[in-house]
């Protein structure tokens, strides 16, 4: 591992411990040459996955997108990056457990507006808007509807 700090290729671990879901362990390091300490995860992939957008145009994924996504959401919301990180974790493990190694966008938006609704109902109309493309008032006023007859 590469210290981020002055590029020092040797880096030390000075501890490990699982995450508290279990499903990434966390190491604590330390550079010999700056003696930089920083935090990395290691976490467990199945496969690489393809991400399918628009137009077809082909990206690898990239599980930070989602977490971005999804902290905008729930931007100023009383829910936890802990709980963030295990809904995201519950998403990927989703996608890779699908056995297919290229999954579209909005496969990956409809997954996270499932997560979203477990976590927290404002967070979820907000990704709607941006998801579903909300465009007048009147557009959330029927998604607000529909997310009645589901409560």
């Amino acid at each position: 591992m590469h210290c981020p700090f002055c590029g020092c290729e040797e880096t030390q671990v000075k501890d490990s411990r699982p995450s508290e879901d279990g499903t990434s362990i966390r190491r604590r390091r330390a550079c010999p040459e700056c003696g930089a300490r920083f935090t990395t995860f290691e976490r467990i992939q199945l496969r690489e996955l393809t991400v399918i957008k628009a137009r077809d145009k082909r990206q690898p994924f990239d599980r930070d997108k989602i977490i971005k996504s999804m902290e905008v959401a729930l931007r100023k919301r009383p829910v936890t990056e802990e709980h963030v990180e295990r809904a995201v974790n519950g998403v990927v493990r989703q996608l890779e457990v699908a056995g297919e190694t290229e999954v579209t966008s909005r496969q990956i938006g409809a997954l996270v507006m499932q997560a979203l609704m477990g976590l927290d109902v404002i967070g979820y109309i907000r990704y709607a808007s941006v998801y579903k493309d909300f465009s007048t008032p009147e557009d959330f006023k029927d998604f607000v509807k529909t997310l009645d007859q589901l409560i």
